[in-house]
């Protein structure tokens, strides 16, 4: 009698349960179509016993509201037969499957798409997108609300039980926010005014689609911000679109995403509170006699358990928790909630559209990728036996996949604990949480019976004396040292991490990476009432990062007084007495300039650890290669080369470059699932 696997009743639709993914833009798109990737991306979802899956996160409708972050476009007849075979594929495995459209007024580039102008109810910019937009002409009004219409009739066409219109941040929510809206005339000033448009787009689009189509509204309750729509707006307007009946439900969250630290309150990475707005929907449901759903950062089971149990919501959005795991609401129909994979707030999927990129999930490898990677790893059809050398999350997800596959499997680990580099990475207070990826891959490979030997230094007599068909060498990597002249004196950020040493006083950091490391030990160092600067020489502090993480860790740094430096790189570190001289060179100018400080800490990276890798290699039938067009393809990588070779070997992650967690899992997966 879970609530979360209780069916819905949305009008004519039967929801089998209550959780539902939310529009969001994978950046899956081709040519603005949702073609074979985005759809199996989707599919995969119901397959997993989601009850609604809404896509086609904002969906653009105008060729003023050019895609920014991989949208796709409903503004042309093109789409439908993609929408189509995407409708059938989700529908046939028992999901509804509803397409979210918009136009996204300030909130894109005018040096993209088309060229033209972007559009806006006032000439006020976004600091998000940057860009200055024209102020609406009454025209430019029309125009849009019957380019909402013709795109609401091409979702319907396509196939959807229904249609979210984006208002939150948009150009609906532009008119209806007094941040972004400074209008004199029929659109601007009062609420009503200011709900014009949308009321507008509502009837246009109902017209357009008939009394029958679900049609619902995703909005905001709070926009959080100073001088922005309060409680007391939002919930009247609520109280006036469902005073409509033209709409069906309204999907509420909060915040005001016009910013970087904007974005991270409703994208919620690490750092930030979860489930923040859960309170702002359920204020709204209250008062209007229409569902309500919630798009904001439920990641766990037990919360939106609450969120559905209390009343809060009718459906409730996991979203991201889906791409950590598309077969969530399965394992908890089998009563299996604690093999769930978790979502972590790693924030790489966000944080990559947001740099151009498509999103994957930081620790599932498959996501995205379902064409060739499996979320359900089948069988072998014969049984062999495997090693695993190195208990990080590569080497964990090794032995897991190759488990899964029937090997017996065995892994040894040099330490006396599990999870490699992320016992690092989780000593900082802001980015803890990524504990919880080692932690889901440590439950799962003693659940299903991997052989572990922990506090073995394996070596190759060691790996030959379990007589393996296949090694993986998922060894990791050491701090690479600081090649400059005193370099001896500078301490690694690992050593930081791990408690090895206790600094005290004025640290400089040096940063050659711009990834979380450094940011970590700088952490950890200030919450020890250390003095950090950050130096690095790239162009911005945290340069490898998108704007969720890197404003929520460095606003966190900032608060502890760290400073950070740009455009600088270490030539030489002296001793000084019990103190250390540093000569930094401007990377762009060349001058040089010295600090006297107590100590000097470098994050530069890794080496791999490679020993038993090139001690195995000679006696590897594979010689340690892999086909990289055969892996890209998702297709066995091993041919054999050596004829005196007894056994196939691979090295995955940091053991053959520095990389991230997802690279080593994804190495793992698609090594492991085709043995």
């Amino acid at each position: 009698m879970d609530p979360l696997l209780q069916p819905f009743q949305l009008r004519h639709l039967t929801l089998r349960n209550r959780i539902m993914s939310t529009a969001h833009a994978p950046s899956f798109e081709e040519g603005g179509h949702p073609r074979n990737r985005y759809r199996l991306y989707h599919e995969e979802k119901a397959k997993g016993g989601i009850g609604l899956t809404i896509i086609g996160g904002s969906t653009n409708i105008a060729p003023d509201s050019p895609s920014v972050f991989g949208q796709l476009y409903a503004g042309d007849d093109s789409i439908l037969p993609w929408f189509r075979k995407l409708t059938d594929g989700v529908r046939a495995h028992g999901a509804g499957v509803m397409c979210q459209i918009t136009h996204m007024g300030r909130r894109t580039a005018w040096d993209n798409g088309h060229w033209l102008p972007v559009a806006g109810p006032s000439a006020r910019r976004e600091r998000a997108h940057r860009s200055f937009p024209k102020a609406m002409e009454a025209e430019d009004i029309a125009r849009i609300i019957d380019d909402f219409a013709r795109a609401a009739r091409r979702c319907q066409d396509g196939g959807f039980d229904g249609i979210e219109l984006l208002s939150h941040s948009h150009l609906l929510g532009q008119f209806l926010s007094p941040l972004v809206n400074c209008r004199d005339d029929d659109y601007g000033g009062t609420l009503d005014n200011r709900l014009r448009l949308t009321l507008q787009v509502i009837e246009a689009v109902r017209n357009a689609v008939g009394p029958d189509l679900i049609l619902g509204l995703r909005i905001t309750g709070d926009e959080l911000a100073e001088g922005g729509l309060e409680e007391g707006e939002c919930v009247e307007i609520a109280r006036k679109i469902a005073a409509t009946g033209a709409v069906d439900f309204l999907n509420i969250l909060a915040g005001a995403p016009y910013d970087d630290l904007g974005l991270a309150g409703w994208v919620p990475p690490m750092g930030m509170p979860a489930a923040a707005h859960l309170s702002v929907a359920g204020r709204i449901r209250q008062v209007v006699a229409i569902p309500v759903f919630h798009a904001g950062g439920v990641a766990d089971i037990a919360t939106a358990r609450h969120a559905i149990r209390d009343g809060l919501v009718d459906l409730i959005g996991m979203t991201r928790a889906h791409m950590a795991d598309p077969y969530l609401v399965a394992k908890l129909s089998r009563g299996e909630e604690e093999r769930i994979r978790p979502c972590v707030g790693l924030g790489y999927c966000v944080d990559r559209v947001n740099q151009g990129k498509a999103a994957v999930c930081g620790h599932n490898a498959a996501t995205g990728r379902e064409a060739a990677m499996p979320h359900v790893i089948a069988k072998a059809a014969q049984r062999r036996k495997v090693v695993v050398v190195g208990g990080g999350p590569g080497g964990l997800e090794a032995a897991r996949v190759a488990t899964e596959r029937g090997h017996d499997v065995v892994l040894f680990e040099a330490t006396d604990r599990l999870g490699g580099q992320i016992a690092l990475a989780a000593k900082g207070t802001t980015r803890r949480q990524i504990w919880g990826v080692a932690d889901w891959l440590i439950g799962e490979v003693e659940r299903i019976g991997v052989v572990i030997r922990m506090n073995c230094y394996a070596e190759a007599a060691d790996v030959l004396g379990e007589s393996p068909d296949l090694v993986i060498v998922a060894t990791g990597g050491w701090p690479a040292p600081l090649d400059i002249p005193g370099g001896d004196l500078v301490t690694s950020s690992w050593d930081v991490l791990g408690g090895e040493v206790r600094l005290s006083g004025d640290v400089l950091l040096l940063d050659e990476v711009g990834d979380h490391a450094a940011l970590v030990a700088a952490d950890v160092l200030s919450r020890a009432r250390v003095q950090v600067t950050v130096v690095t020489p790239d162009r911005m502090v945290a340069h490898e990062l998108g704007p969720t993480n890197s404003a929520v860790v460095l606003r966190d740094l900032a608060a502890r007084g760290v400073g950070f430096e740009c455009f600088l790189e270490p030539v030489a570190v002296a001793g000084e007495g019990n103190r250390r001289r540093v000569t930094l060179r401007h990377v762009l100018t060349g001058e040089i300039s010295e600090r006297i400080v107590d100590h000097v800490v470098s994050e530069h990276g890794t080496v791999p650890a490679d020993d038993v890798y090139f001690a195995l290699k000679v006696q590897a039938k594979n010689l340690g290669q892999l086909d990289q067009t055969a892996m890209v393809k998702g297709m066995d990588p091993f041919r054999e080369s050596n004829p005196v070779g007894t056994f196939l070997l691979a090295r995955i992650g940091d053991a053959v470059a520095g990389r991230n967690i997802h690279a080593a899992v994804y190495d793992a997966l698609r090594i492991c699932k085709a043995f």
